[in-house]
């Protein structure tokens, strides 16, 4: 792989964000460029599986991703955990006809209220799902999941409403809403042995932390579920693998969550080449664009500390690779 790829002059980026998408105020990564093209190397600051993420980075300037078949993949917008005026906003100009909400980060009120102002930003075909990204115990669970439930006339579904196996094994056994398991599966040792039968209805997959496109197909395979493909706040360098993996999917049951393109205040490639959704869709690319010379200029890193800590962080992604 070193010989392949350009470790050491990959460039390091730094983007704000326009909304509180994950608590990230940034987003940083890196860019690798390898014989057939480039890759994003960008795990969050908690994560621990570098490896993958660096077999994710490199996988679309080596060996490729496998032949889609789908030529568009629809497209679910992220409504942040921000308050309901600005939800119904961002929903309503969004061009989509799902909604993944975040909640449980503050009060169930707010939660209500920005699921409702959602419902009404889409109309009443819209059809919403609900992320709770871990942040509740069981019984908090089962009574959120029954108030918003009824508060949009029905939920699609609800991702990660507990944070372990077990609790969502719990959870699912006293609703009637689908659960979705999400960080159950990327912050696994071993996701594509995971055994979700009895903790959820659908598998939520991320192409950075599972490895990239071909392993998290093989996720996809192994744990039988139906699946949707949600993003991780990255450059359209590294959404273009999410939609690799959309395409590539067997089925596609969910619009998936890859429109987060519009939370960043930039990108590293051409306006036009940006992925942006038009009305609910993105295209399936075969390889991701390249970025352009001025993007990278300015988005670059320049402070010294930042530049050594993706440098190290790098190395240690090589080393568990």
């Amino acid at each position: 792989m070193q010989t392949l790829i350009d470790f050491d002059g990959a460039p390091v980026f730094a983007i704000p964000t326009l909304e509180p998408v994950g608590g990230l105020a940034v987003r940083e990564g890196m860019l690798l460029e390898g014989p057939q093209g480039w890759g994003e190397f960008s795990p969050l600051p908690h994560e621990r599986a570098l490896g993958r993420w660096l077999t994710a980075a490199t996988e679309p300037g080596t060996v490729g991703w496998p032949d889609p078949v789908r030529g568009r993949v629809p497209i679910a917008v992220t409504i942040p955990a921000v308050d309901a005026a600005r939800a119904h906003e961002i929903a309503a100009a969004s061009g989509c006809r799902t909604a993944a909400v975040e909640v449980g980060v503050g009060g169930l009120v707010e939660d209500v209220e920005r699921v409702r102002a959602v419902r009404d930003g889409l109309g009443a075909d819209g059809v919403l799902r609900c992320d709770a990204k871990g942040r509740w115990d069981p019984d908090t669970a089962v009574t959120a999941i029954a108030a918003l439930d009824r508060a949009v006339g029905g939920l699609e579904f609800i991702a990660q409403p507990c944070p372990t196996i077990g609790e969502l094994v719990q959870v699912r056994r006293r609703v009637e809403v689908p659960i979705a398991a999400g960080e159950s599966i990327r912050e696994s040792d071993d996701p594509i042995g995971l055994r979700l039968g009895e903790a959820a209805d659908i598998a939520v997959l991320a192409t950075g932390p599972l490895g990239g496109v071909r392993r998290a197909l093989r996720v996809a395979e192994s744990c039988g579920l139906p699946c949707v493909v949600t993003s991780t706040l990255e450059t359209t360098i590294g959404l273009a693998a999410g939609l690799a993996l959309a395409g590539a999917l067997p089925q596609l049951a969910f619009a998936c969550e890859l429109g987060t393109r519009q939370f960043l205040a930039g990108d590293v490639v051409a306006d036009s080449r940006s992925l942006v959704a038009v009305d609910g869709y993105l295209p399936v690319a075969p390889m991701p664009p390249a970025p352009q010379r001025d993007r990278l200029a300015q988005y670059a890193v320049t402070d010294p500390a930042r530049l050594t800590w993706w440098r190290e962080r790098l190395q240690s992604a090589i080393s568990a690779a």
